[in-house]
């Protein structure tokens, strides 16, 4: 019912927010199909806040939902997903606040197509088919470079001319095949698997220019995805703009921003590659001139070395050295000499003092018998007895005439 109000008789604001509550409670559950235009998920809250826009009109509306709700979406809901919700407007009195309160999200529309596709996603990457490690590195120059892509299309004049550019000598193997309509995939995969066969093949690109997630649906086929994975020669992506992003990118071995951008990663530029050659060779060049001016500058160093700048040096001064060494020997042996000879003479010396000989030079006489016995007494021979008398220098034989003995001898006793 209306309010009765007047200027003498007003309602109080808690009243009209009452009653305002009260008519929007009146509408019940209600069906609202919209697109996300913001969601906050506050740390610590149960409820999610999300900001639901009109598809047409610049019109939004305040909802919330439960955390539960929206953590059991799959795919996760993401900022422009296209959604029919099921609930329940409800003013806040409080702050004179109008929200919905979502008991239930479908996506429709695209976000439908994109939710299939998550989900497809998913499984496949549970599979292990997008795992990283599966990555294969492009040949640095593909003898022949494999290329699927539609017939006289753009795609195909920018990786043709793009790639020739860059290496005129590159050679490439086309494979024609629908890039859009409900045969592309099954085109795709023959193409591809037709050159995958061919061992002059070292990579394979599948080009397509860019158009709207439906027209990229055929490179998120299952069936392409998996003849992709089992081809044994690598595959470049290159499907559409930088935004695009089919399933085909997540399994190839590298995947291209553009067809353009893959002519430039199958194969590389000749001006750049000539300019890091002439680097290189530049480098090489500074560094075996180093090398043989280090060893120069080595060599000059050795050669001004007096031992080899003048060798004769060398040998002057160690001349020098032997004859002050051989004079220094000579006076030496000189010395040592003399002095042995001294000591000679004076051994000799006390050695002839101390010789039977010398005694006799003195005078003394050795008085022999015939029978050879030293007489040492007048005693032990008689008159007429020969005896042979030994001097210093020779001997005298003679006969003793008369024995004459002489008192007082040595051999008496006082």
């Amino acid at each position: 019912m209306a309010l009765e109000t007047s200027l003498e008789s007003p309602a109080p604001v808690r009243q009209i927010a009452n009653a305002i509550s009260g008519w929007i409670d009146r509408l019940g559950a209600v069906w609202v199909e919209g697109q996300i235009a913001q969601v906050n998920r506050r740390p610590g809250m149960q409820t999610v806040f999300l900001t639901l826009r009109d598809t047409v009109a610049d019109i939004s509306i305040p909802a919330t939902c439960s955390r539960t709700l929206f953590d059991g979406l799959n795919p996760q809901l993401v900022e422009g997903a296209s959604v029919v919700v099921h609930g329940k407007p409800s003013y806040y009195a409080n702050r004179g606040s109008l929200s919905l309160a979502i008991r239930e999200i479908r996506m429709v529309g695209l976000g439908e197509l994109l939710a299939r596709l998550e989900r497809r996603r998913q499984l496949l990457a549970a599979e292990g088919l997008f795992s990283p490690d599966l990555k294969r590195r492009l040949p640095f120059l593909p003898g022949t470079v494999g290329l699927v892509t539609a017939p006289n299309s753009a795609a195909e004049r920018d990786v043709l001319e793009n790639a020739r550019r860059r290496w005129p000598a590159v050679t490439f193997e086309v494979a024609y095949a629908a890039m859009q309509g409900p045969r592309s995939a099954e085109e795709v995969i023959g193409a591809l698997q037709r050159l995958d066969r061919n061992p002059e093949v070292d990579v394979i690109v599948i080009a397509r220019g860019g158009g709207s997630v439906e027209d990229l649906l055929p490179f998120s086929d299952e069936a392409l995805i998996r003849a992709v994975h089992a081809a044994s020669t690598p595959v470049v992506s290159a499907i559409g703009h930088e935004p695009d992003s089919p399933l085909l990118d997540l399994v190839a071995d590298v995947r291209a921003s553009t067809p353009t951008d893959a002519a430039k990663m199958v194969v590389p530029d000749v001006a750049e590659e000539l300019r890091l050659v002439d680097t290189a060779r530049q480098r090489l060049r500074r560094t075996l001139a180093g090398w043989i001016q280090r060893e120069q500058n080595l060599l000059d160093s050795l050669r001004s070395r007096p031992a080899l700048a003048d060798p004769s040096s060398l040998v002057s001064g160690r001349l020098d050295e032997v004859a002050q060494l051989r004079e220094r020997g000579r006076r030496s042996l000189g010395h040592r000499l003399d002095r042995a000879f001294d000591d000679i003479g004076h051994q000799r010396a006390r050695a002839r003092a101390l010789s039977p000989l010398e005694t006799l030079r003195r005078g003394y006489a050795v008085v022999q018998s015939a029978e050879g016995h030293v007489l040492t007494s007048v005693t032990g021979s008689a008159a007429g007895d020969k005896l042979s008398i030994r001097l210093a220098d020779g001997r005298l034989h003679a006969t003793t005439d008369e024995i004459e003995e002489m008192p007082g001898d040595g051999n008496e006793e006082d």
